[in-house]
């Protein structure tokens, strides 16, 4: 068995040592020495003050920009450190013995890799995006507190450092022993790092002595209070930083999901918080919360999962925010359904808060909380879907730019869309407590995290990397870099996902021989996602001193798509100031599509829920009045051919619990007609194919005709059966014809009183 302490330490140091080494060299070779190339007194004496002053500024810093690549930093570095847990989970699982770490060390590896990408690698990566980016998008100087602000991130580091210290301890400990006896450095031989899981669950958390867990819980602990200050300060500055032409209704997507995150965070951080303390408590001054005889072990998943859930849609609203900012400048269209966005940001996060127990499916819950929580777990798949149809629908006609941020854009998309199919079935009961433990699970879950997250993080340091640094990244090796992690995702999570559904256990070492080919086709898949974030390491460090210089104010060519955002507009003022830089002008522009039915409410643009359900409840009555009448001439032609028998309406009326009669039945198909449709039409429109609302009504019309076909299908054949069809689609035509003439007529005349009042 090799020794986890030496192999990882020594692999960290080697790291490290090589990212030096690499930063040393790219910028050496740009900077000319004076006497012919060799380093004389002076100008390492040069260098060390400078490295002084340095340090000293980004220790003292509040400035909104330093503390936000701080922040990168930091989750770049935690990133590094999980990722190699996980390369080291892989490698143990290339062989289906446990004989390169033992079952302990593995339990370790996956609990610290948990932790650390969850906690310590995803969270402040997006707080530095937030931090560099949002005051630039909205128009602010700075955050609302820029001294609180550095104080969430230097809580940060200690968090990190006491959470990991048991493969610190390690490491001192196996160098110790070079040079003492082991008693006199038991302590450093005692403490490991933590082999609980990273759910932490209760008694074994509870039970077990190594002290290394009340680190960890001290560290967690220490890490939400961070994140608690960074989330207060976000929404102080949403609220109350923005420039008077920011409002609610105009303010950018990714402002919207971060205010989104930071109240989700508000709210569950300090439950988490709560019960690290619990679990404190009970481990060294025997309070009963999580024993048997107190709490019970359910209370501790209760809380945790309390916390759990909602954060993972901590983790994925801010990659859902970069990807509907990202998406759209690179398919030359603004981004569709602007309002619905919003919207389904803002039932995530309620919902959000729902949907703990689904983890608890396989525990004594009672079995009607259970089926409610199944429920809402379903039901959270809609809001998802809003946004992912509303990606695909800002790709439709789209001028596609096949760049690295887009490449990284469309595999997130195909990867999330897989992980979350694939987590609906998990929100079912009975196949839940077939998967819950097994692999199924893990590629369900990395599809999302490691799909869209790590995905949309890379994409958002390529296209601001000219913003922050003034020069060019490896275009080229960018792309294949983005092509190499899509294709290492696919490889890796899809196969987990497959052997999970054959019923492989996870979270065990050891596992039977016939899966051992799966397993090492995983590990190569990860390995290549290994090797593609050193490629995109190696990019931006050797990029920052030996890429092309930004000669231009626009260079994105967003001008040309009217997409000239905040950011870039803060960028083209700096570059005019510092470089005396002429502003870019695009040759020509391209229209960007943009629904003409822009809801105008009391908050200036998406309007209020009264309003938006009146508004379009006296909408959708017109138009389905209108659209009704129409149809009914198909239909009643149809039924005078006779490839129509009016005898099937009479299962409406048997459905709802009256008279079977042909009468009640078409009455009710009329209001159903008059109501519904139009309501459904209304609500899913903007996800439609078309670019007009005629061709988008077509298209509606023609998908619910199918379902008026199988539902009114009374046994015709051949020609009456073409007949049916035929009458069926032109009546619905005429439907969706008759909708959308009236929604354009009742818009127009809408548009024309909002002018007459301006």
């Amino acid at each position: 068995m090799l020794n986890r302490a030496v192999v990882e330490g020594s692999a960290l140091a080697l790291l490290a040592l090589g990212i030096f080494a690499l930063w040393f060299s790219a910028r050496r070779s740009v900077r000319p020495e004076s006497d012919g190339g060799y380093t004389t007194s002076e100008e390492i004496r040069f260098e060390i003050d400078r490295l002084q002053s340095g340090v000293y500024r980004w220790l003292t810093t509040t400035n909104h920009r330093d503390i936000g690549i701080l922040y990168i930093v930091f989750g770049t570095v935690a990133a590094l450190w999980g990722g190699m847990d996980a390369m080291m989970l892989r490698t143990e699982l290339v062989t289906a013995q446990a004989d390169i770490w033992t079952p302990e060390t593995y339990n370790a590896l996956f609990t610290t890799h948990g932790l650390t990408m969850l906690i310590f690698f995803v969270l402040p990566v997006f707080f530095g995006i937030g931090n560099y980016m949002l005051p630039l998008l909205i128009g602010a100087d700075d955050m609302a507190f820029p001294r609180v602000n550095a104080i969430g991130f230097w809580l940060l580091p200690p968090a990190l450092l006491m959470v990991r210290m048991g493969l610190l301890v390690q490491v001192g400990g196996q160098i110790l022993s070079l040079f003492l006896p082991q008693d006199t450095i038991q302590f450093f031989l005692t403490v490991r790092e933590v082999s609980v899981g990273w759910t932490l669950y209760a008694p074994l958390s509870v039970q077990q002595p190594n002290p290394q867990i009340d680190l960890l819980l001290l560290g967690l602990h220490l890490s939400g209070i961070a994140t608690t200050v960074g989330a207060i300060n976000f929404i102080v500055t949403i609220v109350y930083e923005r420039t008077e032409d920011v409002t609610w209704a105009n303010l950018d997507i990714f402002s919207w999901n971060m205010l989104v995150t930071s109240a989700l965070a508000l709210f569950a951080f300090p439950l988490l918080g709560s019960a690290l303390v619990m679990l404190l408590l009970d481990r060294n001054l025997g309070t009963t919360f999580f024993a048997t005889e107190g709490g019970g072990p359910i209370l501790w998943q209760h809380l945790f999962w309390f916390w759990g859930h909602p954060e993972v849609y901590i983790l994925f609203l801010p990659a859902a925010g970069l990807m509907s900012t990202l998406l759209p400048k690179f398919v030359g269209r603004k981004l569709f359904g602007y309002q619905f966005i919003v919207y389904s940001t803002m039932g995530m996060g309620v919902l959000s808060f729902g949907v703990w127990a689904h983890h608890m499916f396989t525990s004594a819950v009672d079995p009607r909380l259970k089926a409610s929580f199944m429920a809402i777990s379903i039901a959270i798949a809609v809001p998802s879907a809003i946004k992912t149809f509303n990606w695909i629908t800002t790709m439709w006609d789209g001028d596609i730019r096949l760049s690295a941020p887009f490449i990284l854009c469309a595999g997130s998309i195909g990867t999330f869309i897989i992980g979350g199919v694939t987590g609906v079935f998990l929100a079912v009961i009975p196949i839940d407590v077939l998967y819950h433990g097994t692999y199924y699970v893990v590629g369900h879950f990395h599809l999302i995290v490691v799909g869209i997250i790590p995905f949309m993080m890379i994409a958002a340091s390529y296209y601001w990397y000219p913003l922050i640094t003034g020069r060019w990244y490896d275009t080229r090796m960018a792309k294949f870099q983005a092509a190499l992690l899509i294709f290492g995702s696919f490889v890796t999570f899809m196969t987990l996902l497959v052997i999970g559904g054959l019923g492989l256990p996870r979270r065990q070492a050891t596992y039977p021989v016939e899966y051992q080919f799966a397993q090492q086709i995983a590990t190569v898949g990860a390995y290549v996602i290994g090797l593609s974030a050193l490629l995109w390491l190696y990019n931006m460090l050797v990029s920052y001193w030996k890429g092309d210089v930004v000669q231009t104010t626009d260079p994105w060519d967003l001008k040309a798509t009217n997409q000239f955002t905040r950011e870039w507009q803060w960028f083209e003022e700096r570059m005019m100031e510092k470089y005396d830089l002429e502003p870019s002008e695009p040759e020509s522009t391209r229209r960007s599509y943009a629904p003409d039915m822009t809801p105008i409410g009391l908050l200036g643009g998406v309007g209020t829920v009264a309003e938006n359900v009146y508004r379009n409840a006296w909408m959708a009555a017109a138009g389905g009045i209108v659209g009704t009448l129409l149809m009914t001439g198909g239909l009643g032609t149809a039924a005078y051919v006779g490839v129509l028998d009016p005898a099937s309406f009479s299962e409406i009326a048997e459905l709802v619990g009256l008279p079977a009669t042909p009468l009640i039945g078409a009455l009710l198909f009329l209001v159903g007609g008059a109501v519904t449709w139009p309501l459904l039409f209304l609500a899913f429109s903007d996800y439609l194919p078309g670019r007009l609302l005629f061709e988008t009504g077509l298209v509606f019309a023609t998908l619910i005709s199918t379902g008026f076909a199988i539902a009114f299908y009374t046994g015709q054949q051949g020609l009456a059966f073409i007949g049916y069809l035929g009458f069926v689609l032109v009546a619905h035509w005429a439907y969706g014809l008759g909708l959308t003439v009236t929604f354009q007529y009742l818009r127009s005349r809408r548009r024309n009183a909002h002018e007459m009042e301006a």
